[in-house]
């Protein structure tokens, strides 16, 4: 019996301090216009890339994601006795011997590096598959004799083609949660299950410049120097976020197994985890020098039978300060009201499960029931959403 739709909603409000978590090409903070009101934002790709490396460190269930696989086989190689020359042969034949096209890399005067080959695409993989490279380099050890220069207009063929393919198509529940892009490898493509929204202020925000000065602990003694080796400024802004994320059960189980009560079981760790990542991960950039690291002060989560359904109209029109400043209850009493109206309009059958974990917040009354813990609150909505599933 296949899994019928099940949607995982998860809304999330939570003030961030002086910080840049997430910069432009120029540094800049990220920002975007929303019913006419500038807003700080953090793109859905770097709060995706915080989420999937504390998924990864709670559950030990890593992914590789490079153009460099043919270095990252090499090492291996290396490690089980290779001497460097052959192990670096031995790399580009296996970066070079699956269908995605490759290139050999160029040093700092741009020339090309014997035996460095770059695919053209990022590879995706299992971390452990990169140990299934190296186990059939080895069994093809004496078939690796050409060397890749990138001299000439024709490029040597790998001796290992044809045999890389079939441990690219390889999953683990990280590939199965956020999918996978690799046009050039048949079968290799894998539908995420999770889509994540950019993170944006429910207010008007503004971005300030701060000034700073590196001091020269050497010049600073002396007395015709002012002991300043570096000044510059950089960009920072603070606000109360809303951040949301949608799981789609069907197809996660769809990507697990064909076997539902496999995929069932799977989906229950993988589903629950992901929303505590969403829930503690923080992107890290400027970390050192802001330590920004809140947490959310509300989390609501849903469980819907129709379709997603984000609350993110309800800042269309900007949150204003309470009367003595602040604006997460603001924006925690817009989630609320919203919800009520959204779900009124839908129908409130579509609403599986209900229910929200919060600082202070005591009386919110559309939101479900309140749960003392992140936890608690996971636990509960991934047991009402696969609790028809075959167990």
């Amino acid at each position: 019996m296949a899994l019928e739709p099940r949607f995982l909603d998860i809304h999330v409000v939570q003030p961030v301090p002086y910080a840049n978590l997430n910069r432009d090409d120029t540094n800049s903070v990220k920002t975007m216009l929303y019913g006419d009101a500038l807003r700080t934002r953090i793109s859905s790709q770097s709060w995706k890339r915080a989420i999937r490396e504390h998924f990864q460190n709670a559950l030990g269930d890593n992914a590789l994601r490079t153009r460099r696989i043919g270095e990252r086989v090499a090492e291996v190689l290396r490690g089980r006795g290779w001497d460097q020359a052959l192990a670096d042969r031995a790399g580009a034949h296996v970066a070079s011997g699956s269908s995605i096209k490759w290139e050999v890399a160029k040093g700092k005067d741009k020339q090309p590096i014997t035996n460095k080959v770059l695919t053209n695409a990022l590879i995706y993989l299992p971390e452990d598959a990169v140990e299934e490279l190296a186990d059939i380099a080895e069994a093809h050890k004496d078939a690796i004799t050409t060397d890749f220069t990138g001299k000439g207009t024709k490029r040597p063929e790998s001796a290992l083609k044809g045999k890389i393919d079939k441990i690219l198509r390889k999953r683990n529940g990280v590939i199965n949660l956020f999918g996978r892009m690799l046009a050039e490898v048949d079968q290799a493509g894998v539908d995420g299950a999770v889509q994540v929204a950019h993170a944006f202020t429910t207010h008007t925000t503004e971005v300030e410049l701060d000034y700073f000065a590196a001091v020269d602990d050497v010049t600073a003694t002396k007395n015709d120097e002012t002991g300043s080796g570096h000044m510059g400024t950089a960009e920072f802004s603070t606000g109360t976020l809303y951040r949301f994320a949608t799981v789609d059960l069907q197809e996660l189980t769809k990507n697990l197994s064909d076997d539902q009560d496999i995929a069932v079981s799977a989906a229950r760790e993988l589903a629950g985890q992901f929303l505590l990542s969403f829930i503690e991960s923080l992107p890290q950039a400027k970390k050192n020098s802001t330590a920004p690291h809140s947490l959310p002060h509300l989390v609501h989560v849903a469980v819907r039978s129709d379709r997603p359904l984000s609350f993110a109209a309800a800042f269309e029109e900007p949150v204003r300060p309470a009367q003595h400043g602040g604006y997460v209850t603001r924006s925690v009493e817009g989630i609320d009201a919203y919800s009520k109206a959204a779900n009124t309009l839908l129908g409130p059958d579509r609403v599986l499960h209900a229910a929200h974990a919060s600082l202070q917040f005591d009386k919110l009354e559309h939101l479900g029931e309140r749960h003392s813990s992140f936890r608690s609150l996971v636990t509960a909505a991934v047991d009402v959403a696969l609790a028809e599933a075959p167990q």
